[in-house]
């Protein structure tokens, strides 16, 4: 995993939420609906922070994870500098396939907002969620992002110069099948993997949870381009335009539209 350490360790993750904000405002609506009363909470994989900050806001309890060492260290600055550092359980470098020292069902609730995103092997995917299932107590909810293959699939067919080795039908092809995309320019998104949508709800269930619901973390807004959000600005529409995106988003038949999901589940 040092390529991964290595990108985030430089990548501005806080400044993407912010200049994507649609994906971060959808997932959060849907883990405050779903997380109602306060909760003792595990951010596992919360690079700097930002859900796990806002929890810690509403009054839950956060323990935090990451395997980026310069990421869990913005995520205690950014909770000390909000005077919320008390509301956090710990701040640990952590390998989300390997929770070492997190004890078995003390979370209420827990959230996976990017391991996933990382895990090219089949042995790693299924270790990271038994992970979650082992800290999260019977009757717990868990909120897993996902990336979509589909998207991905039309992104490189829209602009395959940007995303090679993708730019050809054989290599697109090749990962439409696979799911697995290593980008070849250097200091690119690091190699991840795609799930498709149909195959997470047995993902998940087979490895001891129920589902809930899934969410298109940036619904149909992903398909906007900035000329025609910026019609919904100048109307002063935009709010009213991004509640509509919020209360579709997991209508599923556009969850293969949108780059990310949110997977929520119940452990068995």
């Amino acid at each position: 995993m040092e390529n991964v350490i290595e990108y985030y360790s430089r990548f501005d993750e806080w400044g993407r939420l912010d200049r994507e904000p649609l994906e971060f405002i959808i997932n959060l609506h849907y883990i405050r609906k779903h997380l109602n009363a306060v909760s003792n909470v595990l951010d596992n994989g919360a690079g700097p922070g930002k859900y796990a900050l806002e929890l810690a806001k509403l009054g839950h309890r956060v323990t935090l994870s990451d395997l980026t060492p310069r990421l869990v260290e913005v995520a205690r600055e950014k909770a000390e500098e909000l005077g919320l550092a008390e509301r956090f359980g710990g701040f640990h470098v952590r390998n989300a396939v390997c929770l070492e020292g997190l004890a078995d069902q003390a979370y209420d609730a827990a959230l996976m907002m990017g391991p996933m995103y990382h895990l090219q092997r089949e042995e790693e995917r299924t270790s990271a969620v038994k992970e979650l299932h082992r800290v999260t107590k019977q009757g717990g909810l868990v909120f897993v992002a996902f990336q979509s293959r589909m998207r991905m699939t039309i992104t490189s067919l829209q602009y395959p110069q940007f995303w090679k080795p993708n730019d050809n039908m054989e290599t697109i092809q090749e990962f439409y099948e696979e799911g697995c995309f290593n980008h070849q320019d250097p200091g690119r998104f690091t190699g991840a993997y795609y799930f498709n949508v149909a195959d997470i709800q047995p993902f998940m269930e087979k490895h001891g949870f129920e589902g809930v619901d899934l969410i298109a973390s940036s619904s149909i807004g992903a398909l906007l381009t900035q000329e025609q959000k910026q019609y919904w600005i100048d109307r002063g529409e935009y709010d009213r335009m991004t509640d509509f995106l919020i209360s579709i988003a997991n209508d599923p038949s556009i969850l293969g539209v949108s780059s990310h999901l949110l997977y929520i589940g119940r452990r068995k």
